[in-house]
């Protein structure tokens, strides 16, 4: 049985972010951004339990080349995405976010 991957619409807000601020700094590079985001989301969706947890029930990835850090929860039916946060911003930030 597979479990149902969810993106919160506020992830996809950060990611669609990113992926313009990269895009019009250099063109292709948040093509690039995202492919990597999605590296990280497959790791998660393989193996969830890697990735430590920080808060709570809450975990965190990091994606490679990018500062950025995906935080998730996991339960037997679902893993929902919280947030893909740059890991220069304040980190109380994304616990406004749960």
């Amino acid at each position: 049985m597979s479990r149902r991957f969810i993106v919160r619409p506020e992830a996809e807000a950060e990611m669609a972010e990113a992926f313009d601020w990269y895009e019009n700094r250099v063109p292709g590079l948040g093509s690039e951004f995202l492919l990597c985001v999605d590296a990280v989301f497959n790791a998660i969706l393989r193996s969830p339990q890697q990735f430590p947890q920080i808060h709570k029930i809450v975990r965190r990835a990091l994606t490679r080349r990018f500062p950025y850090e995906v935080f998730f929860v996991e339960d037997q039916e679902r893993i929902v995405i919280l947030s893909v946060f740059h890991a220069k911003r304040d980190p109380k930030r994304w616990r406004e976010k749960i």
